[in-house]
């Protein structure tokens, strides 16, 4: 799970694809935590994206970065508890200007489980799960 993490965080930018009733939908991300454990992201109760998660919440992340593009699918779950979004905030404290671990629009979700892939032209895929 760390590799998965330190890639998306290296890349800073990640998009992260959803489904709103029958249409793919694709929107940048930056945010990505390890708490618990776990590989957590951060937004808003009050987007789009949030609705589509808890819709279905089947999702696939995409990033690239220096030759190398990453593709992570799972089914995010929310965290609503306070501990898990400080924990986000406290990792991203320019966010705060937005969000806050009590107000009632902050929600983390983490993967329950995922399969990860690292691929490149010149190496072989890597397959990380958890």
């Amino acid at each position: 799970m760390k590799e998965v993490y330190d890639f998306l965080k290296e890349c800073g930018t990640y998009y992260l694809a959803t489904i709103d009733n029958d249409t793919p939908r694709v929107r940048p991300f930056g945010t990505i935590n390890i708490f618990e454990d776990k590989l957590y992201i951060q937004t808003g109760k009050s987007k789009d994206v949030y609705k589509q998660i808890i819709s279905n919440p089947n999702v696939e992340i995409c990033a690239f970065n220096n030759g190398k593009w990453i593709r992570v699918n799972g089914k995010l779950i929310p965290d609503d508890r306070r501990v898990a979004k400080k924990d986000m905030l406290d990792k991203y404290p320019e966010l705060r200007a937005m969000y806050n671990e009590d107000d009632d629009n902050t929600i983390v979700l983490y993967f329950e489980s995922f399969k990860a892939i690292i691929s490149s032209f010149t190496e072989p895929p890597k397959v990380i799960e958890k």
